[in-house]
């Protein structure tokens, strides 16, 4: 990759007597960024997935499009070793002579992989990434859930070879399932047993896949509508059926059958405060998901405090809308069954949903040159989510275009109840996961030429990019995006409220020992959403430990940084120019944000 040439601006400004410093920082800057480069490249060669998500699986990588990552538990031991051998290379860079982005860009790269040692050296079981994962299978995890949509959504093809590596492919989802099958009945030797639900849950999508008709599954239907637009000649939905059939049917056989055997020995209610070691993995959990140093308690009341100043905003606003009577949760509750709010369960409204955020998503893209100064490149596009996976996935989540341009970024929404979405906090759902949220934060980092690419694409922090969504909604708000719309605002300020509960339900579940009904109920009596909607987050919850903390966490630490830089720098602070500092910056660990946010403000002063 190009860099600026800093030594011949630096001799020709400020003289000979500064070229022995100038030197030492850029020959210590280009030590860094070849490092960080090299590590991207092997990141890449080592993830056949992550090659066809960037457009990278072309030319010279050309074979990984007939790949997939190694899920195996040699796998995973491989990719912890390449952690050590990292820490160890980065630790031979001199941080002190490093220019102040190069600082940056190290403090980020060496915090993820050491703290992927120190994680996975603790903890053997499931994985822990950014975000801990305890359940190699489960509702929301696993090859079964994942390789179909992944397939389906990113595997181009355009020629004859791209279809063949489907195939390829294809048969290569059979051995991911079997693998995660060996390293599921290893954890659960060593006492990891996901609580019932999550294995009944689990059941139903395995099944809901492997019930359907091999030519008509996804998996056929995928390679038949791609080599039909291609014009590809070929039975290529008859090669796929074979395989599916033959190889992928009874891989998902195999992982039914150990699933069962699994839920036999499951009990309800268990967070992971019933593995081996539970209390002090959610406390790493935490940790890991917020980028802080919190402990699950100060979590806990954190979300309680913020509850509790949310709903009295909530309030006033209901009231000044004549909705007087009952809970701020109750009062809600019933807005989103008003008919002027809610969808009916229809396929025509689904389609209007759609609709809808797509013009919410033109609204506000209006709206943003008055706080951003660079706008993204690429583009977002609204779909929703497979419903083969609808049951277990979230509510929403956010795919990043791909950097070669052949695929547009997306915001996918779980659409099986429509009574999830009413009318009133559309924009803010909008606002969250597209812009200024989630694809401006991550479409500008990926087209930023102020940082490596293995921190364009490789480095993601859930409290970064998920604080950053909650401080786009409340952006939002102060742009104008609700001007003339209380409902709209109260929609946002429910957003608020929905993050600030995770606080409490997470940690409630995980470190106060509470059951999915408690976990359920608290949800429902707080933020007002329907029972059905509420028990699936919970259930996320008891899967993914951890990280609903990191929305609201990251927020809360989003807020305080600007706050603190306005401060400082009084009429001087530039609204704009705070924003390109800190997304062109990349994602990074919050601990690094304040840093960076601290010595920003300190160089504009």
């Amino acid at each position: 990759m190009k860099h600026l040439d800093r030594r011949s601006f630096l001799l020709a400004t400020a003289g000979a007597a500064l070229a022995g410093p100038a030197l030492a920082q850029e020959s210590e800057d280009a030590k860094l960024r070849a490092q960080l480069d090299r590590m991207f490249e092997q990141m890449v060669d080592d993830s056949p997935r992550m090659a066809t998500s960037l457009g990278l699986d072309k030319g010279a990588r050309a074979a990984l499009k007939s790949q997939l990552d190694d899920n195996s538990a040699a796998g995973k031991a491989k990719r912890l070793e390449r952690a050590r051998r990292w820490v160890s290379e980065l630790k031979a860079i001199d941080r002190a002579k490093l220019s102040g982005p190069s600082r940056i860009d190290l403090d980020v790269v060496l915090y993820s992989n050491e703290q992927a040692v120190r994680n996975g050296d603790r903890y053997k079981f499931g994985d822990v990434g950014g975000n801990f994962s305890p359940y190699v299978i489960s509702q929301r995890g696993g090859a079964y859930a994942n390789i179909p949509d992944f397939l389906d959504s990113q595997h181009r093809v355009t020629t004859a070879a791209d279809a063949e590596a489907y195939l390829a492919r294809l048969s290569a989802f059979a051995v991911a399932m079997d693998n995660d099958v060996a390293r599921q009945k290893a954890d659960v030797a060593a006492g990891v047993v996901p609580p019932d639900f999550v294995c009944d849950l689990s059941l139903g999508q395995m099944r809901a896949l492997r019930d359907q008709p091999a030519d008509k599954v996804i998996l056929t239907a995928s390679i038949a509508r791609k080599a039909a637009a291609a014009n590809l000649e070929g039975d290529w939905a008859g090669r796929a059926r074979k395989i599916v059939e033959t190889e992928v049917y009874p891989a998902l056989d195999r992982q039914i059958a150990a699933m069962q055997a699994v839920r036999a020995k499951a009990k309800p209610d268990t967070g992971v405060w019933a593995l081996p070691g539970g209390e002090a993995y959610y406390a790493d959990a935490v940790k890991a998901s917020t980028t802080t140093n919190y402990s699950p308690q100060e979590v806990h009341q954190m979300g309680l405090d913020q509850v509790a100043d949310i709903s009295g905003r909530l309030d006033a606003i209901l009231k000044a809308q004549g909705l007087t009577q009952g809970t701020v949760a109750q009062r809600l509750a019933r807005l989103n069954e008003d008919k002027a709010q809610a969808y009916p369960d229809t396929d025509e409204a689904r389609a209007r949903i759609i609709a809808d955020l797509n013009k919410d998503v033109a609204d506000l893209y209006a709206l943003l040159p008055k706080a951003f100064a660079t706008l993204p490149k690429a583009k977002v596009e609204v779909r929703r989510v497979p419903v083969f996976i609808q049951d277990g996935a979230a509510n929403g989540y956010y795919q990043g275009a791909a950097l070669d341009g052949s695929r547009p970024a997306a915001f996918y929404i779980n659409l099986k109840e429509t009574a999830d979405w009413p009318r009133y906090n559309l924009k803010t759902l909008a606002a969250h996961e597209t812009i200024p949220g989630h694809h401006l934060q991550i479409a500008l980092a990926q087209e930023s030429n102020r940082i490596p690419m293995l921190r364009r694409t490789g480095f993601g922090f859930s409290a970064f990019s998920e604080g950053w969504a909650l401080y786009a909604e409340q952006l939002a708000d102060e742009i104008g995006a609700y001007d003339g719309d209380p409902l709209g605002q109260a929609g946002y300020l429910q957003s608020l409220l929905f993050r600030a509960a995770r606080l409490v339900t997470d940690t409630g579940i995980h470190h106060k020992r509470w059951g999915r009904a408690q976990a359920t109920q608290y949800m429902v009596d707080t933020i007002g959403n329907t029972p059905a909607r509420a028990q699936r987050e919970v259930e996320r919850y008891f899967s993914s430990p951890g990280q609903a903390n990191s929305y609201k966490v990251g927020h809360t630490v989003w807020v305080k940084v600007r706050e603190e830089a306005k401060a400082k720098l009084g009429p001087k602070f530039d609204l704009k120019a705070y924003h390109d500092a800190v997304l062109l910056s990349g994602s990074m660990p919050l601990t690094v944000l304040e840093r960076h946010v601290a010595d920003w403000a300190a160089s504009q002063a």
